[in-house]
């Protein structure tokens, strides 16, 4: 190839005539049919092919298949090797497969000799660009360590928000328990003082076993019905000449215990114990309903504790076959709090969705930025949808995180995953929230992640392949 015809190439227009001559020492010319793979993502990065005639398409794989990233027939376009320069401090692989679409010549420049070139010729501009890189690299790592303990701090503060809950009312049911044992242990007292026959406090006892039987099994009233029986059964209690009868209904009625149970009461103990047996009864149904409260809180606490377990995934392989709806589950249990009760959340998972070969702890990270974006976009109020489903075409499972905020507008879709881009006033984004879910997804999963938006419905699509494409 003649230096004139490499002059006429935009790569080396500039170059003086010595320079020419040493690309056309090192360089080759190859002519290749339609359909030619001219190299594979991810195989060590061996040459620099600059386009002559032809059309060069490149893609990137995207669960078992492929996606067109770009196709030219531009004289002088170039692909391959384009990092060689920077050497072994960037891994040197091949970031996209490409081929020719046409019957096409090529200009070859094997990567050791290209890159001894260059950084030959332009010393001063491979420092500076290799402190661009590198630098640029660095910072990411940092500010993304620093979008990571901010996504933790934020996670950290819902979830003491969360255990807060379950574990006050857990104290508040604990004392209030103590009190009514303390009340038992004094009702038990009055009724073993001897003035109780024997067969008397028998069908005591065994009224409270049937109380607690039926307390377990009663259906839960709405307002109205639970409000209605409080006022039969304390009316009643009234009329029998009980004392203090509207607080016992108010124990009585959410039990499900009526107006016949309390003349039951009565008739098994006769009028003289009618009303000792009653209070007693009423310390029995409050314990039960104070052990369930702490049952309930406690059960909470330990749900929680399990979801912050698996979201960590500390007792789990880096590795390994991955269930996604476990995982959004885990991260949503970490943002309740921080959801309000203006979003509500629709699920809708696809049945027997199979595992992916993921990094699990990762993809958590995605779920979280995705979920985070969605919340602060509806401001409080909307509703979060998420939905997943088997793409069997695309050999892939498809997580899809929707919201009904007001959209990205078009013009932002293409910018929203290049690093430090925000929306988000100053101070609270780093714009590297999106950056690293692609980089997740896409290269450290082989997958792909993409944005729907229009004003009410933004969703943005995760699609995972199901055979293992993971970058080390």
């Amino acid at each position: 190839m003649s230096t004139e015809e490499l002059r006429g190439l935009f790569l080396f227009e500039q170059l003086g005539e010595a320079k020419l001559a040493a690309v056309q020492g090192i360089a080759r010319v190859e002519e290749h049919a339609a359909g030619t793979a001219l190299y594979t993502e991810g195989e060590p990065a061996t040459c620099f092919y600059v386009l002559l005639e032809g059309e060069l398409l490149l893609t990137r794989r995207v669960g078992s298949g492929e996606v067109e990233i770009t196709r030219s027939s531009q004289r002088g376009a170039y692909c391959g090797a384009t990092a060689a320069w920077v050497g072994e401090r960037l891994p040197q692989v091949y970031m996209n497969s490409g081929r020719l679409t046409a019957d096409g010549r090529l200009l070859v420049l094997d990567a050791a000799d290209f890159a001894g070139l260059v950084r030959a010729w332009f010393p001063m501009g491979m420092h500076l660009l290799e402190g661009l890189v590198i630098g640029s690299r660095n910072t990411e790592e940092r500010v993304s360590q620093r979008e990571r303990l901010l996504a933790l701090g934020q996670l950290s503060a819902g979830l003491t928000h969360e255990l807060n809950n379950p574990a006050a009312a857990a104290v508040r049911a604990t004392a209030s328990l103590r009190e009514r044992v303390a009340g038992m242990r004094h009702k038990l007292a009055m009724l073993a003082d001897g003035h109780i026959a024997p067969a008397a406090l028998m069908r005591i006892v065994d009224l409270q076993e049937a109380t607690v039987e039926r307390a377990a099994k009663a259906a839960r009233l709405s307002p109205m019905e639970l409000s209605d029986l409080e006022d039969e059964v304390g009316d009643h209690l009234e009329a029998l000449g009980v004392m203090g009868p509207y607080d016992l209904a108010a124990v009585f009625a959410p039990a499900g215990l009526d107006v016949a149970w309390v003349d039951g009461v009565g008739d098994a103990v006769g009028p003289g114990l009618h009303e000792p047996a009653l209070r007693w009864l009423a310390y029995t149904v409050e314990t039960e309903q104070l052990m369930r409260e702490i049952e309930d809180a406690t059960e909470r606490i330990s749900t929680l504790l399990g979801a912050v377990r698996q979201y960590s995934q500390m007792d789990r392989a880096p590795y390994e076959d991955t269930d996604v709806v476990e995982g959004l589950e885990s991260t949503l249990a970490m943002f309740a709090a921080k959801r309000g009760d203006g979003i509500r959340v629709v699920r809708d998972y696809a049945p027997d969705l199979p595992r992916v070969p993921a990094y699990t702890g990762e993809l958590n990270q995605v779920w979280t930025n995705l979920i985070h974006n969605a919340v602060q976009a509806m401001e409080g109020r909307g509703t979060l949808t998420l939905r997943t489903r088997l793409d069997e075409a695309g050999g892939c499972v498809v997580v899809e995180v929707c919201d009904t905020g007001p959209g990205v507008p078009p013009e932002l879709q293409r910018r929203i995953f290049e690093p430090f881009f925000t929306t988000k006033p100053v101070g609270e984004g780093t714009g590297l929230g999106l950056d690293i879910s692609f980089r997740i997804v896409v290269q450290r999963h082989g997958g792909d992640l993409r944005v729907e938006s229009v004003p009410g419905d933004t969703r943005f699509v995760v699609a995972l392949p199901l055979q293992g494409a993971r970058v080390s």
